[in-house]
């Protein structure tokens, strides 16, 4: 086996065995550490595919600026276990019934998935410049990027808001 399959191999398991943990971790600060650490796995599944550029837009975005964010946000709402008031049996019982309806419906669409058939042209333009990424980002795609940062500040201010504390009128 090759060295690059082996690494592979190794960064693979570690993105999902940090993903699942970030999911079933009871701890809210535990779960955003096991996220960066999938973050950080990812990005090098990035450096494996050779794009540098792409794992430390990664690197910077999703572990400085994401994370920062959710961890403002778990520590603003006080997640503790005593004030935490439990859900009824019946919106358990929606999310379990919603989750499988998701995984139903995503292995429905990988089942009838079928491959892009034909002939691969080469037009021989380096995408993984940062000079034709940036022109690509800011004339292509300029709008989704702004609303992806609008809908980020619109979450931060939610977060802000539902966090305050109402003063008690003496």
């Amino acid at each position: 086996m090759s060295i690059l399959l082996i690494l592979f191999c190794v960064l693979a398991a570690i993105t999902l065995s940090t993903a699942f943990l970030t999911v079933f971790s009871r701890n809210p600060i535990h779960s955003a550490i096991y996220l960066v650490i999938c973050f950080f796995s990812v990005a090098g599944h990035y450096l494996l595919l050779n794009a540098q550029f792409l794992a430390i837009v990664h690197i910077i975005v999703y572990s400085g600026a994401i994370m920062i964010l959710f961890l403002f946000t778990i520590m603003l709402m006080n997640l503790n276990k005593e004030n935490e008031v439990h859900k009824p049996r019946i919106t358990r019982l929606g999310a379990i019934v919603s989750f499988c309806l998701v995984c139903l419906i995503l292995i429905a669409i990988f089942i009838n998935s079928k491959p892009i058939a034909g002939e691969y042209i080469a037009t021989g333009e380096d995408y993984q410049s940062i000079n034709v990424l940036g022109k690509i980002l800011l004339n292509e795609y300029m709008v989704p990027f702004e609303f992806a940062s609008i809908l980020l500040l619109v979450a931060m201010i939610g977060t802000v808001l539902l966090s305050k504390k109402e003063k008690l009128e003496k």
